[in-house]
């Protein structure tokens, strides 16, 4: 091929002005789509506006690697299972400062940004908090000008569609890539191969070592596709990397001849089945599998083009700490340590000490859990068969570490079973946790009272063997989608007082602190969340039939279906509240809408039931005449981002009642408070760091706290104490499991009262009950004086500036990463 001539490469740089954006939509419509005028639907003119918008996002794009090359900038590569992106259409409006001219010419063509904007399916790249809060560093990296890059998986069908029938949750397939996606760019020719199976052949080297050749595999392709990332009024755009599975053998014609059509193409849709779905059910071999593979296909495919992007200007991997950083987002990711090892051991033969000093010096790993069910662990049989060279290269990181440990703790043999990477209690088991620890330099927790816990709990060992590795770094939201976009009324009043610096620095907003003195401040705020509520009224009534009072208190609890969540603490309350409306005690109440979403795991049949237990106790709340409009319950299906968009601008009260102990950070929390809501919660999570933050009169705490719960476990727990003590209790879980709210099935609820009386009540609802439904009487009280309320609430907002995902990513780059922005020349 002859050689290009960069210098005779030429484009014409497009505008950003309503004409030039007129122009690109129709050229697009034409030559991109292949439709005129008069045959376009909706959709086309949707994908035209994408790809005006990705046209001028990829001069940027572009610029933006070179400047990487160009200063030979370090890079932090982000490694997630998740990245709940969402829509991307009016993100990109947003932040590239085009929504005028975008809207001008929409206008001028008949067409409206609100209409398209419907068209964009969410993204089914990730399942709840864990992803959603990747995207939202993805978007403070390129706003603040960090080299950083996201890898994860193109999920085919992400996990699923919960619609909702008779109260129960029904799954289907996500097929959000029906229509093809405007925004990536399929690269066919970024493949990297992916081992699976086979065995280790050892042999001897030339250098007198041992060198060990994985043979016999079977091979996935992994190809990649991008999507361009734009930071907020900045030109630069880093990328994010999706994986998809590709089989090495697209077609067996053979079977094909021979009339066995499904034979034909059995090898290629088994492969292809690694990124179909988020999150296969694990409650079978099959399932647990098919999850490590998909950890692994990922991994595999992000090292090797990591290294490929490394080595293209350097002959040695002395320098990979000085320009790489990888962040482990949760375990998913940590068979990266093993992965690496063999990358640079096998592969690129260095001696082990070498590779296993650089490989801890470019990993880090983010802890999301202190529940240790919840620290993924794999059977070591099963890896030892999927991966033979990975279990070899673990066991050898285990011996050596596990003779560190023995240095230092001579003959304390309990800690160093603690401590290893295998679990040697029945089934042989890796942690993967311990490995991510062993392997990385720097290991985070997610709020203060996570890391301190994860210190003090069950990280402990590892704390006091390497004292300075576990740190704490708060998680933080994007503002940009969580208010400028999702809420622009809000958005729009508060830039009218104090500019819109705050869209790109949130501490911008503690000037907002005065305004809650200012009456008819508090005015337009109230109207602002009227419409909020307005919009998310009309919602519910055409997703779920629900009519709701807009002047009821917005109540608010959207987070995936979990029992330590204690969404049943909240159905307690809704009985209690119920309870006393019909017979006329608890005193004078504010109207109340209860709103739930959030997705039950297709196995946890706990979480399902308490889906359907909503769904009845709704049903007959809604429909008795005796109660009206003063409460009502609306559970909105198939939560997303773009549903989250729609509730959060409009609720009032957040909450954020998990166990103590259980929850890490949260960030709904900080969303849902930085729209207006108040926090009704407990000491757990990020609560504790935004209580502290709002002022201890603006959050409604409840709960036991950290010293409660100590002594509560050392006295032992009896919830039946709890339940006798209290007869309002009695009657709501008599209510509950005797089938008041299930008469045709009177016993659907009885495994539910079952666990909180006579199996432990784990997650400590009835001990809490009373103090929760004394703050909820708080609320109330406190909701009737419209003018408080509305005080609080504006200090809510104007005293959450930390929570920002920059603050928390500049954090990671100063603290853990060691990376600095890079100025565009």
């Amino acid at each position: 091929m002859t050689p290009i001539n960069p210098g005779a490469f030429r484009f014409d740089p497009l505008g950003l002005d309503e004409a030039s954006f007129k122009r690109s939509i129709a050229n697009r419509l034409v030559y991109s789509v292949g439709k005129d005028a008069y045959t376009a639907k909706p959709r086309d003119w949707y994908c035209c506006l994408a790809y005006a918008l990705r046209d001028r996002l990829m001069e940027r794009w572009m610029e933006t690697m070179r400047s990487y090359y160009r200063q030979d900038a370090k890079r932090v590569y982000y490694l997630s299972l998740e990245f709940l992106i969402g829509r991307t259409l009016v993100n990109s409006v947003l932040n590239m400062d085009v929504e005028e001219e975008t809207r001008k010419a929409l206008l001028s063509m008949g067409l409206d940004l609100e209409e398209l904007r419907n068209q964009e399916p969410d993204a089914a790249l990730g399942n709840g908090g864990l992803g959603r809060l990747a995207a939202c560093f993805l978007d403070s990296m390129a706003t603040l000008r960090l080299p950083g890059y996201g890898y994860g998986i193109r999920y085919e069908y992400g996990m699923f569609n919960q619609t909702i029938k008779n109260g129960n949750q029904i799954e289907t397939p996500e097929n959000w890539l029906r229509y093809g996606n405007p925004w990536e760019f399929p690269r066919p020719e970024i493949l990297y191969p992916v081992h699976f199976y086979g065995r280790v052949v050892e042999y001897p080297g030339e250098d007198g070592r041992a060198h060990y050749h994985w043979v016999e595999t079977e091979d996935v392709m992994a190809m990649a596709y991008d999507t361009p990332v734009p930071g907020y009024h900045v030109n630069t755009v880093n990328n994010m990397r999706l994986w998809s599975a590709k089989s090495t053998r697209e077609f067996e014609l053979k079977y094909f001849n021979e009339g066995n059509y499904i034979k034909a193409v059995e090898d290629k849709n088994h492969t292809e089945n690694i990124s179909r779905v988020l999150y296969p059910d694990d409650t079978t071999m099959m399932g647990r599998e098919l999850r490590l593979k998909q950890q692994y296909f990922f991994v595999s495919a992000s090292l090797q083009d990591i290294l490929h992007r490394y080595m293209r200007h350097r002959t040695s991997y002395d320098d990979l700490p000085d320009k790489v950083a990888i962040q482990l987002n949760d375990t998913h990711p940590s068979i990266a340590v093993a992965e690496l090892m063999r990358l640079l051991v096998d592969t690129y033969h260095l001696e082990w000490d070498k590779a296993w000093a650089l490989t801890r010096r470019v990993f880090a790993y983010t802890n999301h859990t202190l529940m240790p069910e919840a620290l993924e662990t794999w059977e070591a049989d099963l890896i030892g068969r999927l991966l033979p060279r990975h279990m070899q290269i673990i066991y050898e990181i285990n011996h050596r570490f596990l003779e560190e440990v023995r240095h230092k703790y001579p003959g304390d043999t309990e800690r160093m079973r603690r401590m290893s990477l295998i679990d040697e209690r029945g089934t042989r088991r890796v942690r993967m946790a311990h490995l991510a620890i062993v392997g990385s330099h720097k290991v985070n927790g997610v709020s203060q009272i996570h890391t301190d816990l994860m210190r003090d709990t069950i990280f402990k060992d590892f704390d006091q063997c390497y004292p300075d590795r576990i740190i704490n770094i708060t998680n933080g939201v994007t503002p940009r989608r969580w208010v400028n976009q999702a809420n622009p009324g809000l958005s729009k009043l508060v830039s009218s007082r104090i500019r819109h610096d705050w869209i790109g620095d949130l501490g911008e907003i503690e000037q907002l602190a005065p305004f809650a003195d200012d009456a008819a401040f508090r005015a337009e705020f109230r109207a602002v969340k009227r419409d909020n509520k307005l919009r998310l009224a009309h919602c519910i009534e055409q997703r779920v039939g629900i009519r709701v009072n807009v002047d009821s208190l917005f109540d608010v609890q959207i987070k995936r279906i979990h029992e330590y969540k204690r969404q049943l603490l909240n159905v307690l309350h809704i009985v209690t509240l119920y309870n006393q409306l019909r017979s006329g005690t608890g005193g004078e109440r504010a109207p109340r809408t209860v709103i739930f979403g959030g997705k039950a795991a297709p196995g946890y049949a706990m979480a399902k039931l308490i889906i359907r237990l909503i769904h009845d106790v709704g049903d007959v709340v809604n429909n008795d005449p005796c109660i009206g409009d003063r409460l009502k319950v609306a559970f909105i299906p198939n939560y997303d981002v773009s549903t989250a968009g729609d509730i959060i601008p409009a609720a009032e009260l957040s909450e954020q009642i998990s166990t103590v102990g259980t929850e890490a950070s949260g960030t709904g929390n900080m969303k849902l408070g930085l729209n207006g809501a108040l926090t009704i919660g407990t000491l757990d999570g990020a609560n504790v760091e935004m209580r502290e933050a709002v002022g201890e009169d603006n959050f409604f705490l409840f709960g036991l706290d950290r010293d409660g719960l100590d002594a509560l476990n050392a006295n032992g727990y009896d919830p039946r104490q709890y339940y006798e003590a209290n007869a309002e209790l009695q009657y709501v879980l008599e209510m509950i499991g005797g089938g008041f709210f299930s008469p045709d099935e009177p016993a659907r609820y009885r495994p539910i009262v079952d666990a909180l009386l006579n199996h432990g009540d784990r997650f400590l609802l009835l001990a809490d009950y009373t103090d929760y439904m004394r703050a909820q009487q708080d609320v109330d009280r406190v909701y009737r004086d419209p003018e408080d309320w509305t005080r609080r609430a504006i200090l809510n907002i104007a005293r959450l500036s930390r929570f920002s995902s920059d603050r928390t990513i500049m954090e990671y780059a100063n603290r853990i990463w060691g990376v600095v922005k890079v100025e565009r020349e």
